[in-house]
């Protein structure tokens, strides 16, 4: 599965398909994106490619300080809610994202690109 639309309930959590929840039994995490919408990530993808790229090996690069700005801020980490595979988004990453109820999920490689159906093109 590449890509799946689903509604926030009220308490703003995104049901992940029972088809993708064993990619997410490491946890979750949530962070803006390169534009109006977030990125997630499993928790092994984070630690695993993530983390590692944004440590960098220069402290004066400036591009990878920003990248590492756009990816900290707001990042949040989070368990899978096991018996419904639920996620909460906080409200400002939804903000951010400009994401109301309803999100579409779209499969970028390692991680995923979700935002609100007028954004993810």
């Amino acid at each position: 599965m590449d890509y799946f639309e689903r509604k926030l309930d009220d308490k703003r959590r995104l049901t992940i398909p029972t088809e993708l929840r064993a990619e997410f039994a490491s946890g979750v995490v949530l962070s803006r994106g390169f534009g109006d919408y977030l990125h997630m990530y499993p928790q092994q993808v984070w630690d695993r490619e993530v983390e590692p790229a944004l440590a960098g090996d220069q402290i004066f690069d400036e591009a990878l300080a920003d990248l590492n700005v756009r990816f900290r801020r707001g990042k949040i980490t989070q368990k899978l809610d096991q018996k419904q595979g639920r996620v909460v988004i906080e409200q400002h990453l939804l903000d951010y994202a400009g994401m109301d109820r309803d999100v579409v999920a779209v499969r970028v490689g390692q991680y995923w690109r979700i935002g609100s159906p007028e954004k993810i093109a």
